[in-house]
């Protein structure tokens, strides 16, 4: 698949006359719970060449395109808008910047970022995001007597992120088994969780599964300390200075 997705972005590199700095997996795929049937999230930043940045008109800075029924969605983000974005603490663009499923890299410029994410990383702000999602997620999933193991994956990994956020320093890992394996967590339910990651990779995603009374117990708990708490956490400390400059050094 690596070869048919590296096809795919040099057809949006030619047809763009863009240059992706990174190219990697997000999603399921990244977070480390896939099912067989899990299509193929692949998100990139990239850059335009000097002078389309020194126009005075907005120009669309997100690229994307859908392939072989829609199996494989490609989303890119334009390297200003990307940095933007990272001054916000956005997750989306700080889970991509970690994925462990890399097709094109500019091994400076991801160095880079990620020590800027670092310098840059808002509790408050991340928290509010992972706090949102994993209300919205529980919502569709709690007192059902069956659910899809991929809406409870969502539910559970957000809520853990929000847990990650309070008991942590640094940003919350992309993929899930480091946060599940680094927190604090009963050991049944965490061998429990490990159980389901293995059921997961064999069921397709509509596949519907019994309620987990003591997964949903531990989601609930997240959320509940994660509401008390959010309003609280401490912003970026990070300077704006710095992303211009690397903006700045990364214009070709």
């Amino acid at each position: 698949m690596k070869d048919k997705i590296l096809q795919y972005l040099q057809q949006v590199q030619d047809e763009k006359e863009i240059e992706i700095l990174l190219a990697c997996e997000t999603g399921s795929r990244a977070w480390g719970f896939p099912s067989p049937d899990s299509d193929y999230d692949v998100r990139f930043i990239y850059r335009h060449k000097k002078d389309w940045y020194l126009s005075l008109n907005e120009q669309k800075d997100t690229i994307e395109k859908m392939y072989e029924n829609n199996e494989f969605d490609l989303s890119g983000w334009d390297l200003k808008k990307s940095l933007n974005l990272l001054w916000k603490s956005n997750p989306p663009l700080l889970e991509r910047i970690q994925s462990p499923i890399i097709y094109i890299s500019d091994s400076e410029f991801l160095k880079g970022i990620n020590y800027l994410a670092q310098h840059s990383y808002s509790k408050i702000a991340t928290m509010h995001h992972y706090l949102s999602m994993s209300q919205k997620m529980y919502s569709e999933v709690k007192d059902n007597p069956t659910v899809k193991l991929k809406k409870l994956f969502y539910a559970l990994r957000t809520s853990i992120a929000c847990k990650w956020i309070i008991e942590r320093e640094e940003i919350p890992p992309i993929v899930f088994q480091k946060m599940l394996k680094e927190l604090n967590i009963e050991e049944n339910v965490r061998q429990r969780i490990y159980e389901l990651i293995d059921l997961k990779a064999t069921k397709n995603e509509d596949n519907l599964h019994f309620e987990e009374v003591e997964i949903n117990s531990l989601i609930e708990k997240c959320i509940q300390d994660a509401e008390k708490i959010a309003n609280s956490l401490p912003s970026s400390k990070g300077k704006i200075e710095d992303l211009n400059l690397f903006f700045i050094q990364n214009l070709r």
